[in-house]
Order: C-alpha cells, then structure tokens, then sequence
C-alpha cells in the first residue's frame, strides 16, 4: 500500500509538470488497482494545480499609505512587501516547507565558527534595466542598509557585518564580527532585494531583476505590473499583468472580491468569514504562522519606564476574551513575547501571563503613580479589530482597577504618525523565519523597528550568544531566557497570535502555500496564476 502511495505521488507530480497525459495517467492508475473515477478526480486535480500563464491578477491588500515608498530600506508594511519580493530577487527564499533555498545566490557555506559566509551567485541575471547582475551589484545591495548614517529597518540584521568584498563577479564573502548560524536567512527578507549598483549606491527606482516590472505606482491605491519577459526563474510569474489595490477598510476589500473587482484578498474580515464562505466561488485558505498582535509602549517615556506599570498592563488585558471575540477562535493567546508556536524554539513550558486583577491592582500600587489615565492609540489600519481589541482590554483593565483611555487614530498615516510616535499604540508583527531576525528586527537598541525603545543589557547579551551558539540545547536556553525577560520587564503586550486568512475566486490558483508570513510568504505574485 504504502509502494501505491509513493507511486501515486509520483504520478501526481508529473502531472502537475505537465509530463504526463490524461491518456497515460489514468493508464497508470488503472495498472496500480486505482477505478477509473478515482483516477479521473486525482488527475483533474492535478491538473488543475497546474500552473498557467496568461491573464490579469487582481489583488485588494489591507495594507498600504500615500507615504509609502519602494526603498527597501522603509518597507513598513505587508503590501510594500509583496511589491518588494515583486520587482526584486533576494539571495535566499524560503520554500512553502520553511526551508531556506537558493534564489540569486546558488550555495552558500561558512567557515565552522559561522563568521565567514561565502555565496555563490548566479550568472546571466538580468535587471530591468538591462544591466546584467554581477557581485558589485549584490554588494552595493547589501551596504545600502549598513554604515552610521544609515536608517534602514534592516540595519540591525548587518551590523554585524565587517566586511564584504567580491571573489570574482559571481562570489561574494562576507565576513561577521561575531558568528551567526542563521546568517543566511536574513537574505529572504524583502528589504534585502538586489538592484543595480550606481554611483555608489543602488538605483532602487530602475527595478530589481525581479518577475514583474512595475509600470504604475499610486502609493496608498494602487500598483500596476507587466510580466518581466527575461525572467530567469522557471516555471514562475504567471499573469501577463498584475494590479495590487490598497484597500483598508476590510468590508470594502471584501465587497471587492464579492463584486468581481478583484480576485485575492488578504486580511479577511472574520466576523463574516462565515458569511463569505457560503458564496460557492470564494475559497478562503487559513493556516498558523508567527503573525501577532500588539500593544508596544515606549519604554524609555514616562509613564511607561516605569516596570511595574508595565506589570499591571500585562495582567490586566483579558486574552481568551480577545482571541474570543476579535480572531473568533481563528489564534492563540499571546504571552508578551514574539515568539509563538510556529517557531523553532517556541517555550511552551513558560507560565502564562494571565488576567489577573489582583496582580494588576498590586502592581499599579506599587508603581507610585496613582489614579492616573493612560491613552492608547488605536486604529484598524494595524490589524481588523485593533480599536475593538483596545475597547475591550480598556474594559477588562476597568474591572482592575487600570484607567485606560481609547484614542481613535485615523488609518491614513497610522504607521508615519502614531507607531512609535505615541507612547502607547495598538500594532502588529507579520514575524520572520528565525528568533534571531525577530528579535534584531524588533528589540536590539538602536534598532529603526524597536517599537517599545528596548534595551536590556542581559537580553542584548543573550542576543549575541545565541546568534552564534551551534549548540542546539544551549542555543534553545538562551532563548526560552529571552522569552522569559521580555514576558516579565518588557514593553511589549502580546494578546495573540493570529492565523492568517486570504481568499480568492476560483479564477485563481496555486501551488503548496507558505505560512511563514502569510499570503504565501507574501511571495504571491511570482508563484498564483489565472486557472
């Protein structure tokens, strides 16, 4: 049986690459003991995962501002992200399994202290520009977000970087002042695209050598696509032409799949998820990733320095509650750090901060800052339901004592003029491949995404040893102690962690879908296609 299966698999596979007829798939099957029905449904779904080119895809995003910009170093947002991995190639890329796999740099090795990185890039890619990729390019690439005067969100994930230099025009190494065994997957995020080198710098706005050229930018509304004819990948960038609205409001972007004016959207409103399920020409796709909802508070700004606030805010939010009635079940409960199942060193074992106003009470005693009120910003732009969240956690810290006051922010600007702007806001966190990338991204000082101003000397030294422990069982200690610092003293408020949830029409289909950062790695462009 198990000989059958492993045959059947096969079959699918080759089907699926367009290597095996009908004719000779159902021949098969009926050789193997599979009817004649069984093996006609098995190839028609084969078929139908079969990727085709052609057509024009339509994605509604519930992301994106007139602020935003395609330098890759200020991607803030989900869309910015998808048009990122869009116009640009990165070196690595993580496959729907959450491997990491070659795409601009074919290998990749260290020396055994993981502080030296060699990369092997491909040969014969092409920029939109015409320019053909080579070593200075890459470098240029990956200095455009190092040095003292830069801001790039990505700095912290090369400031250890001391030094790259080409070994001929299709090899780089590079060398780290300190060892990092996940240095490799830094190179899948989206602000680490390749563009071509130019005076110094890197000419972002001419493209990358990416799967799709854009051909019209209306930041905060829309983004306009042609196919890149001279695409090295194979087998990938499906549709002639692509077009990504910017649609906040999610009862809009779900009214624009229900009217056929797009065909994808992310960010699906759950309360009618039931209700959009019953249309037999929707199909909504859900899996668990490291996506997590937030409440940051800059730690370094009254009164919000003060730890035993922090305490008092962390028992005072009711979880199950939130997870209740903002995801619908569709997430887990948060314990105010980043990390959550989906990760590799996820500590189950930690005790959960629970609402407890008994606690909550104790700690605003002992803080020393008396009845005072504390404002919360809030918007839907940082997740559906961030201003519910926010009126039920001023209900539940109501109930212990914890005066909290909701600030309804607009959405137009929310990311440019109230996250890390005021001291206290409602965000989210689509999360990364590593703990080491999540925790650089979001909690080293000095970081451009350090939303809550953290800097905890034994969390930063836990942070550099465990980048370069190989040791697996050591390596998970210092992180389950990471995890635990941040639980108990930092700024963060961790409620849940959400499923993501798409959907699209049956016009749209795909390969294996990736959760690691939702909407297929936000990777959709290259890899869906028009049925």
């Amino acid at each position: 049986m198990k000989e059958q299966d492993k045959y059947t698999r096969w079959m699918l596979g080759e089907a699926q690459k367009g290597r095996m007829s009908r004719r000779e798939f159902l021949g098969r099957s009926s050789a193997v003991g599979i009817s004649l029905a069984i093996g006609t449904g098995l190839f028609n779904e084969a078929y139908a995962a079969t990727p085709k080119k052609g057509g024009h895809m339509r994605m509604a995003m519930g992301h994106g501002a007139t602020t935003d910009t395609l330098d890759p170093a200020t991607l803030t947002n989900g869309l910015q992200w998808v048009v990122a991995y869009g116009v640009a190639n990165t070196l690595t890329e993580l496959d729907a399994s959450g491997k990491l796999v070659g795409s601009l740099a074919s290998e990749w090795s260290s020396t055994p202290d993981a502080a030296t990185w060699t990369f092997k890039l491909r040969k014969g890619v092409e920029f939109h520009n015409g320019q053909t990729m080579t070593a200075k390019d890459v470098i240029a690439s990956i200095n455009y977000h190092r040095g003292e005067d830069s801001t790039s969100i990505a700095k912290p994930l090369v400031a250890s970087v001391t030094d790259i230099k080409a070994d001929g025009d299709h090899s780089i190494v590079i060398t780290l002042s300190d060892g990092n065994a996940d240095f490799p997957f830094n190179f899948n995020e989206a602000p680490f695209g390749i563009y071509p080198a130019k005076d110094g710098s890197i000419d972002w706005k001419a493209g990358g050598s990416g799967p799709y050229i854009l051909t019209k930018e209306d930041p905060g509304l829309s983004y306009k696509f042609k196919r890149n004819p001279n695409y090295w990948k194979a087998g990938s960038a499906h549709a002639d032409t692509i077009e990504i609205l910017s649609i906040t409001d999610p009862a809009a972007r779900q009214t624009a799949l229900l009217t056929n004016e797009v065909d994808v959207i992310d960010r699906v409103e759950l309360k009618t998820l039931a209700l959009l399920s019953r249309n037999s020409k929707v199909i909504i796709e859900e899996g668990s990733g490291p996506l997590h909802y937030t409440f940051p508070m800059l730690t370094k700004v009254a009164p919000f320095d003060n730890p035993d606030l922090r305490k008092a805010l962390k028992f005072a939010i009711n979880r199950e509650e939130i997870v209740e009635k903002i995801l619908f079940g569709h997430g887990v409960i948060g314990n105010d750090n980043p990390i959550g199942p989906s990760y590799r060193y996820y500590a189950a074992d930690i005790e959960q901060n629970a609402y407890d106003p008994d606690k909550a009470r104790f700690h605003m005693k002992k803080s020393g800052l008396g009845d005072i009120t504390i404002d919360l910003s809030a918007s839907d732009a940082a997740y559906s339901g961030a201003l519910d969240a926010a009126v039920l956690y001023q209900a539940s810290a109501g109930k212990a004592g914890v005066n909290i006051n909701v600030v309804r922010e607009p959405n137009d600007g929310y990311w440019s003029d109230v996250w890390m702007k005021k001291p206290w806001c409602a965000s989210y966190w689509g999360g990364y491949a590593t703990e080491d990338t999540m925790f650089t991204t979001g909690f080293a000082p000095g970081a451009a995404w350090n939303d809550t101003q953290w800097d905890n000397p034994r969390f930063n030294e836990l942070l550099i040893s465990a980048r370069a422990e190989l040791d697996e069982a050591r390596r998970a200690d210092m992180y389950r102690e990471m995890q635990i610092i941040l639980r108990d003293e930092g700024g963060n408020v961790v409620p849940m962690f959400a499923n993501e949830v798409h959907a699209r029409t049956d016009k749209i289909a795909h390969g294996e879908l990736s959760w690691t950062r939702g909407f297929d790695g936000r990777r959709i462009m290259e890899r869906w296609w028009m049925t």
